[in-house]
């Protein structure tokens, strides 16, 4: 369990509690050796592999002739070192990297259903994608080379139009900072940023999920389209004569309305539609099935041995009675959730932990292994 009162060297030395309180969504925290000594675990060369893939999500912006261009991946092949001001940005490098979920995870004070994902940025000397803000909270951690930042809290939001970019158009910075490898940089949202590449550089950002409201709401009305039950079909035995037939009729409209006034729902509704949106995978990421998967029997007997881990890319949330894994919900009884909770906080059981489960959680953990939702231990 975690100690909510610890000093964390990653925030400075302030406890997570005192950074919600007097930063988050306040006010930028610059930490000099947030990780100290701290060196890329993710190699450029590994990093441009993986803007080759179609499962990574990837972007290559340029700025030329006072223009910026940008292109989405797979890249086969990115510009020559020599040319500058270039910037390739890999999303979801947590996905797909165990070291660099483990460095995400080091942000878990604050909650899943917050923590979005950790994006590598690389640039050559020059390189960056212009003075911007983001919606979301956002710590650049500098991995590789030095940075420059200009930061500054203004109001003026306004864009540059025609670009592909959200281009700020009135950039007016009040503090500058160069970052070195194991600093990193706290900004809440919307607060107007520039970072700039000195030689070879690459930044990790931890972002955070901020869905509009308009989102939930189009989302959550998709979601309660299943579950409408509205018997019966409109009738109208009182009909009068029309003088005027393409009108709608008020009556008409009073009647729907009555009908459509009778759609209802609940606070557990509302709780298992956010599990669900939450925990939905992006529409980038696939899931790897084993080759060869063990029959049920050996599983289980594996799974008690060695235990079990979440795959990088699965999302396991819960709420009361239920949890959601990857956009799917379940309904646990009381003697399951000790352990499903344990996984769904620490992201793996031991063996131990696993040969206490019933045979319907044992079940369930074997179809996730299967559809390459978990993984077992080695």
């Amino acid at each position: 369990m975690k100690n909510l009162s610890t000093k964390l060297p990653l925030l400075g030395n302030i406890t997570a509690d005192q950074f919600l309180s007097e930063y988050w969504h306040k006010k930028p925290l610059l930490i000099r050796q947030a990780i100290p000594g701290f060196s890329a675990p993710i190699k450029k060369d590994a990093l441009f592999d993986m803007a080759a893939r179609e499962d990574v999500e990837s972007r290559l912006i340029c700025f030329f002739d006072k223009h910026w261009e940008m292109k989405n991946g797979p890249f086969q092949q990115l510009p020559i070192k020599e040319k500058k001001d270039w910037t390739l940005l890999v999303q979801g490098v947590n996905l797909h990297n165990p070291v660099a979920d483990e460095l995400l995870r080091q942000f878990n004070f604050i909650a899943d259903t917050r923590l979005d994902d950790l994006m590598i940025s690389y640039a050559e000397d020059g390189g960056g994608v212009g003075p911007h803000f983001d919606s979301y909270d956002v710590f650049l951690l500098q991995a590789h080379g030095q940075r420059r930042w200009k930061i500054g809290a203004q109001k003026d939001l306004s864009l540059i139009e025609g670009m592909p970019l959200k281009i700020l158009r009135n950039f007016k910075p009040e503090q500058e900072f160069v970052l070195e490898p194991g600093d990193m940089l706290y900004l809440p949202p919307q607060y107007a940023h520039d970072g700039v590449a000195i030689g070879e550089c690459m930044t990790y950002s931890i972002g955070f999920r901020a869905p509009s409201y308009q989102e939930f709401g189009e989302s959550f009305l998709q979601f309660m389209s299943d579950s409408i039950d509205l018997p019966g079909r409109y009738a109208d035995p009182d009909l009068k004569a029309s003088l005027r037939p393409a009108e709608i009729s008020t009556a008409m409209v009073d009647t729907i309305a009555e009908q459509l006034a009778k759609i209802r729902f609940t606070e557990e509704d509302i709780t298992i539609f956010i599990g669900e949106y939450l925990s939905t995978p992006k529409s980038s990421v696939f899931f790897n099935s084993p080759e060869k998967p063990l029959t049920p029997k050996r599983f289980t007997q594996a799974a008690q041995k060695n235990g079990v881990s979440l795959s990088l890319k699965t999302q396991m949330l819960y709420k009361g009675k239920h949890v959601f894994v990857n956009g799917e919900s379940f309904a646990i009884g009381k003697d399951d959730k000790v352990s499903l909770l344990k996984l769904a906080n620490q992201r793996k059981l031991d063996g131990a932990d696993v040969a206490q489960v019933s045979d319907d959680v044992m079940e369930a953990l074997c179809l996730w292994y299967e559809d390459g939702w978990l993984n077992l231990n080695s």
